[in-house]
């Protein structure tokens, strides 16, 4: 079977004043009127302009057509196509949204980010999100580099990301994302924060994991929580916020001296060897790896700062490496 007419030629049009091209959006949408979404941007959200009439309205909007799929302003028009004024009342153009969110101010964002948390709590009400929260939950922290196209955007700055496998030096903005998943269900976001694009991981990461926790305590993690992140969110006042209330943590230790030190006295039968069912690949060795050892020892964190002194396990593995010109083991946390 060969098409008719040339690709130039042909078009898709979606114009049939009583069909939606998006119908799991009446079921989301409905989920979101339940856990009163509405309510919660008209009682969170407050700004002080003319383009704040009718929030709720916006937000939701908003909402819905990310789901269809927008990443911008403009595609946020697929909402006032075909029938989906018969099923929503409510949607604005997207000019309209367009000065909604340009009137936003950073206070404005964090009671958005508010309103997000509540709504996942009242969500989590009404389906089961994290079966076997009640015994194991894990709280991953990252932070991430997001790409920003024209010079006149606010807050954006060059920052490093990784694209391709590569490490690039792009302009844009820097986020802060945690998410909360268990050994049954999948990660769910449970917080976010926009910052500007020179801003480093460390900035701010104390106060955005203790909203994350409570966050993650509100939704259904009542067992054991555990924090996850990598060596950016190495400090003492994270830690500090973890042990402040009740969440263990798993943060890969910066490689400094002292550390480096601790390792170099593990004794070489206190290494246990161990095999990956499947290969993974090690940056640092430079390729696949199938058994690796690994090692515990007590560790002393931040003795410098009075009053955060942190003695826990340095996990330590170490893998031989695959230079031919090298024959020693490197180590990794």
């Amino acid at each position: 079977m060969r098409l008719f007419h040339a690709t130039a030629k042909t078009r898709a049009i979606f114009d049939d004043d009583h069909v939606i091209a998006y119908g799991g959006l009446a079921s989301a949408m409905r989920l979101a009127e339940r856990c009163d979404l509405d309510g919660l941007v008209g009682e969170h959200v407050a700004l002080a302009s003319p383009d704040s009439v009718n929030a709720s309205a916006k937000v939701a909007s908003i909402v819905a057509g990310m789901m269809c799929g927008a990443d911008s302003i403009d595609d946020l028009d697929v909402l006032r196509h075909g029938g989906m004024d018969k099923i929503f009342d409510g949607i604005r153009a997207p000019s309209t949204l367009g000065s909604f969110l340009r009137a936003f101010t950073w206070g404005n964002v964090r009671q958005l980010d508010k309103t997000a948390r509540l709504l996942l709590v009242a969500l989590a009400g009404h389906t089961p999100l994290l079966p076997g929260a009640d015994v194991l939950t894990f709280l991953d922290v990252d932070s991430m580099q997001r790409r920003t196209y024209g010079y006149a955007k606010q807050g954006s700055g060059f920052g490093h990301t990784k694209i391709g496998g590569k490490s690039l030096l792009v302009r844009g903005l820097n986020v802060l994302a945690a998410t909360v998943s268990t050994p049954l269900a999948a990660p769910l976001i449970c917080g976010t924060r926009l910052r500007g694009g020179k801003a480093n991981s460390a900035r701010g990461a104390a106060s955005f994991v203790a909203e994350s926790i409570t966050a993650a305590r509100q939704t259904g993690a009542g067992g054991t929580l555990v924090l996850r992140g990598d060596s950016a969110f190495y400090s003492a006042d994270v830690i500090g916020a973890c042990r402040e209330r009740d969440t263990r943590f798993s943060i890969t230790a910066k490689m400094d001296p002292k550390t480096k030190a601790a390792i170099a006295g593990i004794d070489e039968t206190g290494w246990t060897p161990i095999t990956y069912p499947n290969a993974v690949f090690d940056d640092q060795a430079g390729g696949w790896i199938s058994d690796a050892d690994i090692a515990e020892v007590d560790y002393t964190a931040f003795t410098s700062k009075k009053g955060q002194v942190v003695t826990a396990r340095l996990i330590v593995r170490r893998v031989r490496r695959l230079n031919k010109k090298s024959s020693h083991l490197v180590s990794r946390r």
